[in-house]
């Protein structure tokens, strides 16, 4: 596999801000955690806005904010699209955002990062957690999209709706990477956590 990934995020990682405190360490607006910050601390190389089929959905107790945590089932049906935004980032970066998302440290040894390097295709579960399955969701100039999500799909789980800062911070992040107005931030986050704006 080529040294380079897609790391396509559909959570509060949108924002550029959120997604530094991973790569270069640090605490996010509004949340209560450090995070190490990765091996490789340069930024991403480019950031595009991407669409996925499937849903996002909240489910679950953030340690960091509080309040339900984005996942994202690419097998539901006629609920999508899920708007995401994908960085390009080293394959040592992907695992250890994902470490990190594991409340894990970034270590060499990671099993993320060997199933990566080893060219990995479609679907893999590293692990029971939260954030241990992998899916690649398509191709962008020859490099695999890919997320990292729950094994649980949307209607396995109870849901809870995301803490108002977790909110806040995945609405940046389509503020950066579409340009969409408050309005339209709003429509989006009402879709996929029924009750957000009544909140």
């Amino acid at each position: 596999m080529s040294a380079h990934v897609w790391y396509v995020s559909y959570g509060s990682n949108m924002a550029a801000a959120r997604l530094a405190t991973y790569l270069e360490g640090g605490t996010p607006v509004g949340g209560s955690r450090h995070n190490p910050g990765a091996r490789d601390r340069t930024p991403p190389r480019a950031s595009i806005a991407v669409d996925l089929p499937g849903a996002l959905y909240f489910a679950g107790e953030s340690p960091q904010w509080g309040g339900g945590v984005a996942f994202y089932d690419h097998e539901a049906t006629g609920r999508g699209p899920t708007h995401a935004r994908a960085y390009l980032v080293t394959v040592s970066q992907f695992a250890d955002v994902a470490a990190q998302e594991m409340y894990r440290v970034p270590a060499e040894d990671d099993p993320v990062e060997a199933v990566l390097l080893s060219g990995f295709e479609g679907r893999h579960q590293v692990g029971p957690g939260r954030y241990e399955t992998l899916l690649e969701v398509g191709r962008r100039d020859g490099l695999p999209l890919l997320v990292f999500t729950s094994p649980d799909g949307i209607d396995a789980v109870e849901h809870r709706p995301p803490a108002p800062a977790y909110a806040e911070t995945l609405a940046a992040g389509l503020r950066e990477s579409r340009g969409w107005d408050a309005a339209r931030v709003s429509s989006y986050l009402e879709r996929v956590s029924p009750g957000y704006l009544s909140r």
